[in-house]
């Protein structure tokens, strides 16, 4: 028995589980308070995609009477699928890696519509080694399945989401109780099925589910339903940012025939009091920490507890135990290796710093909690953390989940985890600031980091102000070129439709990108539609953008607001030629085919110059000396050679240092005294070190014996040393 069960309902990642339940477990480990965890949707993915779940699928009753050409094509290809599944999802997991030799011999896995797109994509596969190779296969493979579930057994159904459309700007609870009322669902009996031998089995006093998106929330109230019809003894509870963000003007008492209690924002102390009144009796006294619940057939709002949010450092490391993680499933859906970071492969989650420490952009929640408290997490701590995942879990790599990781922050993590000595796997979101210096870059992949995302946004100054993004398009440039050229990959997040965008601004936008991935300074991408959002500065003030919202009455979910741009420009005509010409630049292609071959429609000529994003990479500042930067000594142990330098009949001792980096000789020749003081302040300063020596140290020192620091500091045999990160300056 259990006093709690913390369920993240389907779907959310088929690759690793959600964080927020192994969040909140941490956190009650620390108060002793008992929890069980599960991840109902990977269950539901692989209780689906078995042979025996596969078999109930083709054995539906309920199918279309005139079935399209590509369900009669896999119904009846439905014994070979039989035969496949139950492999192919072994091999996803990473349990039979010989089987890619039969994925990719293209006669093993049936093929439906998915495959079609194989000649689009060929050349791809040339940068693909044979393992992802056969995941791509393996995922088109199931996305042709999938195809099969939605037109013939439950359209609502998606490996991501499910129903999602009922939670996407759900003003009014109508339909959502009218879909809760009708029959279950094909996915619905699979569901329940496992819940309920989860109930039995752990004995709660209380359900929690964390409901992330839209996509998981018609699943959590159809458990809820479940719950309060069969064990009505169990209080349920909804928590997380679907909640969050939407739930947050919630009136209609229906509500609450699913769920008890709802809960906003940070969950910890929320959750913590709703433990402690578990076993009192009611008393209208009782401590609340920003829960709504119902009260004499009305919604009311409770946040009456004076005690405080727990901070960063007190709740605890994330404990993924309960969760299937050799269970979960790798897909490649496109071969796109920044891409593949979100599908393929198991992450432990982790967060460096709550909230955001820019939180101006006016498209962002940023008057909410999550965005608006900012709260960063010491870099022992989060390494401690790292440490404490790596033993529980056995896995390596880290996501960490931040709104936007601070520069700061992010180096002292990473000297932390090159001071530890530890081989680990990271990536994160960021700002593309400047103060990701070419150096830091270097660092951060030492550490072991190999992606980042950051938001570029409409890649126009005008509308980055507009924004309040606090980057120009040069500054991403250079930051990109940092990152790309110490091997981290870049994904931006790219936005058109921004109030007051013109269409010459997409237009430019999309030659801004183009030129990028030209480059090579940019290796992924996402263009998505601007969103008006409730609570952010646009929502709130939409006059000030140039925006009419259309206003409607708030009873359930209130998040995306649908408005009127004055421009009167339908932004959404430019979504599939935005999308299919960054495609091909993510592959390297088409770089030099004219911007209107990816409209059907005429558009006008860029306004950018051609080469203006390699103008914004050729100036540079590697000569400024500033004494108060760090400097760090990577490069360890250089072989040093003595000889006679001689010149006009005059000679010196000179040395030659070889230091023999990953993947590279450096050899530098520097007069034999300076030479000697440069190998004692390496043997002083390891990297490992947590004795930090600034440039103006460094300055004062070499002064004691020689003249002229910044001469010996931009010399060409140094300048090569930092040139290939044998020396940072940070």
């Amino acid at each position: 028995m259990k006093d709690l069960l913390l369920i993240t309902p389907p779907f959310t990642q088929l690759n690793t589980p959600y964080p927020a339940t192994a969040y909140i477990k941490g956190f009650l480990n620390t108060k002793n308070i008992s929890a069980c965890q599960m991840d109902l949707g990977i269950e539901v993915i692989l209780g689906i995609f078995s042979a025996d779940g596969l078999r109930k699928v083709f054995n539906n009753e309920t199918s279309p009477r005139n079935p399209s050409e590509n369900s009669q094509r896999i119904f009846a290809l439905r014994e070979e699928y039989l035969k496949t599944i139950d492999q192919v999802i072994l091999f996803l997991q990473g349990k039979n890696p010989t089987l890619a030799r039969q994925i990719c011999s293209m006669n093993f896995l049936p093929e439906a519509s998915r495959f079609n797109q194989l000649d689009d994509m060929e050349f791809a596969f040339g940068n693909m080694g044979l393992q992802d190779k056969a995941k791509h296969l393996a995922t088109l493979y199931l996305e042709d399945l999938s195809d099969y579930i939605v037109e013939n057994t439950d359209p609502d159904f998606g490996f991501s989401r499910y129903a999602e459309r009922l939670g996407k700007s759900a003003n009014s609870f109508d339909e959502l109780y009218s879909k809760l009322t009708d029959e279950q669902s094909f996915i619905d009996d699979i569901t329940l099925n496992i819940l309920r031998e989860k109930l039995d089995t752990i004995e709660p006093k209380m359900v929690c589910f964390s409901i992330p998106f839209p996509g998981n929330l018609y699943s959590g109230f159809r458990c809820a339903k479940f719950i309060k019809e069969n064990y009505p003894h169990i209080k349920t509870v909804m928590g997380g940012g679907f909640p969050n963000t939407e739930l947050r003007e919630v009136k209609d008492i229906r509500v609450f025939e699913f769920f008890d209690f709802i809960t906003l924002d940070d969950g910890e102390l929320p959750l913590e009091l709703l433990c402690e009144n578990l076993n009192a009796e009611y008393n209208p006294e009782t401590e609340y920490k920003r829960t709504f619940l119902a009260e004499d057939q009305t919604v009311v709002y409770k946040n009456n507890s004076k005690r405080h949010d727990y901070k960063q450092a007190d709740i605890g490391t994330p404990d993924y135990t309960d969760l299937l993680l050799d269970q979960y499933i790798s897909v490649i859906e496109i071969a796109n290796p920044m891409h593949s970071l979100w599908s393929d492969g198991r992450w432990n989650k982790l967060t460096m710093a709550h909230g955001c420490y820019w939180g101006k952009c006016t498209f962002c929640d940023i008057s909410l909690d999550y965005i608006k408290i900012y709260e960063p997490v010491s870099a022992k701590i989060l390494v401690d953390r790292m440490e404490e995942l790596i033993r529980t879990t056995g896995d390596t790599g880290f996501h960490f989940v931040d709104e936007a990781a601070p520069p700061a922050l992010m180096r002292e993590v990473a000297l932390e985890i090159l001071r530890r000595n530890l081989v680990v796997t990271w990536w994160t979101n960021i700002r593309f600031e400047k103060s990701f210096s070419r150096d830091l870059c270097y660092l951060l992949k030492l550490s072991g980091c190999v992606a980042v995302s950051g938001g570029l946004e409409v890649a126009s100054d005008r509308l980055l102000q507009l924004i309040d993004k606090g980057v120009s398009v040069e500054q991403v440039a250079r930051v990109t070129r940092n990152f790309t050229e110490a091997g981290i990959m870049v994904h931006a997040y790219l936005m058109y439709g921004y109030p007051t965008q013109t269409v010459q601004e997409t237009i430019d936008s999309l030659e801004m990108v183009r030129q990028m991935f030209e480059m090579g300074i940019l290796q992924s991408g996402f263009w998505h539609q601007f969103a008006m959002t409730a609570h952010s500065p646009v929502g709130m003030h939409p006059e000030e953008f140039g925006v009419i919202p259309v206003k409607q009455e708030i009873l359930f979910a209130n998040n995306d607001v649908d408005f009127k741009d004055k421009t009167g420009i339908d932004h959404h005509a430019f979504s599939f030629g935005l999308r299919k010409s960054l495609f091909n630049y993510m592959h390297g292609i088409h770089f030099e085919i004219p911007l209107q071959e990816w409209f059907d429609f005429k558009i006008p000529k860029t306004t950018i110059h051609p080469d203006h994003i390699h103008n914004c990479l050729l100036e540079e500042d590697q000569f400024i000396f500033k004494g108060n930067s760090r400097v760090l000594f990577p490069a360890k142990n250089p072989i040093i050679d003595h000889f006679i330098k001689t010149k006009k009949r005059n000679s010196w001792p000179y040395t030659r240092l070889s230091f023999h980096i990953k993947t590279n000789i450096i050899k530098v020749d520097l007069e034999q005294e300076k030479a000697e003081w440069l190998v004692k302040i390496l043997e002083e300063n390891p990297i490992e070190s947590s004795k930090r020596v600034t440039l103006q140290q460094l300055k004062a020192r070499f002064e004691e014996n020689f003249e002229d620091f910044e001469l010996f500091w931009f010399s060409k045999p140094i300048q090569q040393l930092k040139e290939n990160g044998a020396i940072l300056t940070l």
